[in-house]
């Protein structure tokens, strides 16, 4: 069975401490509990979990669906947003994890990536230098997820033009936003091999597109 690699790239700087984190994992919960129930995702998807603040961590290495166990995500009291060099660590972890096809035989299908973060990049020269490397890895879909009013959509717009807005980080939007990331998870599971281009589910009204 081929594998669909799913990327999350999670903020986890001070000011995601307390209630934003909190309301986090209860959304990871609900979206795996999700996915578990659909037999198509079962089967192939493998999902990464990277955290950014002051350093950056692969806390869960590429994992199948059925045996995933959400690792502990903790937040420091303060610090900086390094999303550049957070990307370069997916770029490696890509190239490590995903597996790619050859003429013998067919590898993972296109993976796809979710980012999360309440704020901007304090690493911009590094984001920037990123932008085209992660280009290269050929993901089916990103998505980037600008959560609560201080959460800067520019930069994440150089990156991909899916980029949707939270207006709060409360427990109940993270889950609405994690519940529709199972939901594309899905639809990418399923359109996998049809197309590059996968038509997402519409997004519930507490997330807005950012055009």
């Amino acid at each position: 069975m081929r594998r669909l690699p799913v990327y999350l790239l999670l903020d986890t700087s001070g000011s995601m401490k307390g209630e934003p984190i909190e309301s986090v994992k209860v959304g990871l919960e609900s979206m795996v509990s999700s996915l578990r129930q659909d037999p198509f995702a079962l089967e192939s998807v493998f999902i990464s979990i990277i955290t950014f603040d002051r350093e950056v961590k692969q806390i869960l290495p590429l994992t199948e669906l059925e045996n995933l166990q959400l690792p502990e995500i903790v937040t420091p009291e303060s610090g900086p947003t390094h999303l550049g060099e957070a990307l370069e660590v997916l770029c490696k972890k890509v190239d490590l994890e995903v597996k790619l096809s050859t003429s013998d035989e067919k590898g993972d299908w296109m993976p796809l990536l979710f980012i999360m973060t309440d704020g901007k990049p304090s690493d911009l020269q590094k984001y920037n230098q990123m932008i085209p490397e992660v280009k290269k890895r050929n993901f089916a879909s990103i998505i980037a997820c600008a959560a609560g009013v201080k959460a800067d959509t520019k930069p994440l717009l150089a990156l991909t033009n899916q980029v949707y807005s939270l207006d709060t980080t409360d427990s109940s939007t993270f889950r609405q936003f994690f519940k529709w990331v199972s939901a594309s998870v899905s639809v990418g599971n399923r359109s996998v091999g049809t197309s590059n281009d996968i038509a997402l589910p519409p997004p519930p009204p507490e997330i807005h597109t950012v055009i």
